[in-house]
């Protein structure tokens, strides 16, 4: 047990011009992107009526500045300069907007089964963009403005309020028939709709059930799933974030300020346009970072697993892998037999030499599960000749030991009740250490969690690396979230999406895999 202390600082990020900035705000206010832009590529508007309307606002607000009244707040939540200021390009109008009407939506989304509800919410969006294809426009990104009401309700698991229009009885003995039916046609039974004139419908609502009973009860997910398919990154928003109140907008007490929202969408949708709006300067050449993302089935019998990439530029790319028995329910765990470890990483550095290209010289796995000896093995065999293959245990440890501030002169609280600042590194020994992602942070004079700071738990389990830099590369992958502008998150990039690549996977796991898309703005 070593018991050595490191503060590793801030990491920083470079922008435009080659400069560089802790703090994502300060850098594209002052310096512009990193990869700029002088014109932004098309969009297209998917909403209601009401969405179109506070649209139109929205656009207004993202071309002029926006800060809190209060200067007082200024430090927590930092003006907005205007998205040519912090961008380099005006936000621009969509090139086509597509209404979808109010009434079916919500009748859509109060629907009593939780993937039918879903599914016919979601064709509603995806219904334009079968007329889109048949036009010469080639969008490079949907907006997908959400009333609260489907946001709510089209989750899985949401507790619907039926209106009076819907006739709740009526649809659970349709999708109690339509159950029994599937049943019927599996054990060969379809004969009894030979001589009912209406049987092309009931078969017609029969596919219709079990299609939507095969994607993912989550409206997000599937619509970003099936967007795929149009080679459509997708960036949804909820009408009440484009409601712009005064106390919005003035960024009083109790809301989250307008600047704020501008600055979080902004930057997500610079990123799915395809540029990023910072980069890494403390990478190194020739050093990638590959997540492990796993998610179990609904029936909890599979899981699908896939390796998201990060590479010293700060591009992410995801490999999708098979679907399988990997969870072990006593363990608590995730790991693949070798074969299927030798499989999933040699597909990734595959796809990372056709989009890069560059030598690889190091190779860091980063998994909440832990990988043991027979998958680091499969792993092994993966990788080049001359590659150093490091695999790290991530993962938040809260029953772990907790590190507080200590001041000698306190006024206000007591000594020792400060938080840790972020940036702590508390080396236990060569292959272990807690890293304090979560704590004071001084260019925001505050700690901003609720909860005493919990630290990430790293281990080194197989392959020679040094401990601290692997700590100072996880503590800059925390800053690599381009879905919004934050100074820094708990957890890198790497684990934090580990799920949500999960999630999308399983939202549509009848898409062929040549159809799943690599780069990681299709997944955020």
């Amino acid at each position: 047990m070593s018991e050595k202390f490191h503060f590793l600082g801030e990491p920083l990020l470079q922008f435009g011009h080659g400069q560089t900035a802790e703090d994502p705000h300060d850098g594209l206010a002052l310096f512009g992107p990193a990869e700029p832009r002088t014109q932004l590529p098309d969009n297209i508007v998917i909403g209601t009526a009401k969405g179109m309307e506070l649209w139109k606002e929205w656009c207004s607000a993202l071309n002029a500045p926006a800060a809190c009244v209060d200067s007082g707040r200024h430090r927590a939540w930092p003006p907005f300069p205007g998205y040519d200021v912090a961008f380099g390009a005006r936000w621009p109008n969509p090139i086509r907007s597509f209404a979808i009407d109010a009434s079916k939506l919500s009748d859509a989304s109060r629907k009593t089964d939780k993937f039918e509800r879903s599914f016919a919410v979601a064709n509603l969006y995806m219904e334009p963009l079968d007329r889109l294809s048949k036009m010469d426009m080639r969008p490079a990104l949907a907006i997908c403005i959400v009333p609260d009401e489907v946001y709510e309700n089209c989750r899985p698991n949401s507790a619907v309020v039926f209106s009076e229009r819907s006739d709740t009885a009526r649809t659970k003995e349709v999708a109690n028939f339509l159950r029994k039916a599937i049943d019927d046609r599996s054990s060969g039974q379809i004969r009894m709709f030979d001589d009912d004139p209406s049987a092309a419908a009931v078969l017609s609502q029969i596919d219709e059930f079990e299609e939507a009973r095969g994607l993912s009860p989550d409206f997000r997910r599937q619509l970003k799933a099936r967007m795929m398919t149009h080679e459509l990154p997708l960036q949804l928003i909820k009408e009440s974030t484009l409601s712009v109140t005064p106390q919005v907008r003035n960024g009083e007490k109790g809301t989250n300020p307008l600047s704020d929202r501008l600055w979080n969408f902004g930057t997500a949708v610079y990123y799915k346009y395809g540029s990023k709006p910072w980069k890494t300067p403390w990478a190194r050449d020739g050093v990638c970072y590959v997540g492990l993302a796993y998610k179990l089935t609904e029936d909890g019998r599979n899981a699908c697993c896939a390796a998201q990439m990060f590479l010293d530029s700060g591009d992410g790319m995801v490999f999708v892998g098979e679907f399988g028995p990997w969870y072990s329910a006593d363990r608590g765990e995730f790991h693949l037999p070798p074969d299927k470890a030798e499989a999933l990483l040699r597909g990734t550095i595959e796809t990372y030499k056709q989009e890069d290209g560059r030598p690889l010289r190091e190779i860091f796995l980063h998994a909440r599960s832990g990988i043991d000896s027979e998958e680091y093995d499969g792993f092994s065999r993966a990788c080049p000749a001359g590659v150093n293959l490091v695999a790290i245990r991530v993962r938040q440890d809260r029953a772990g030991l907790r590190l507080f501030r200590y001041d000698e002169n306190p006024t206000v609280t007591k000594r020792g009740q400060h938080p840790v600042q972020r940036g702590v590194f508390w080396e236990r020994s060569e292959r272990h250490g807690l890293l304090f992602t979560n704590g004071f942070k001084p260019r925001i004079g505050t700690y901003d969690g609720f909860e005493v700071p919990v630290p990430l738990a790293i281990t080194i389990q197989h392959g020679s690396a040094d401990l601290v830099q692997v700590a100072r590369d996880i503590l800059g992958l925390t800053k690599l979230n381009y879905n919004s502008c934050q100074l820094g998150e708990g957890q890198p990039i790497t684990v934090k999406y580990s799920d949500r690549v999960g999630e999308i996977l399983l939202a549509n796991p009848g898409l062929p895999r040549d159809k799943w898309k690599h780069n990681f703005k299709y997944y955020t």
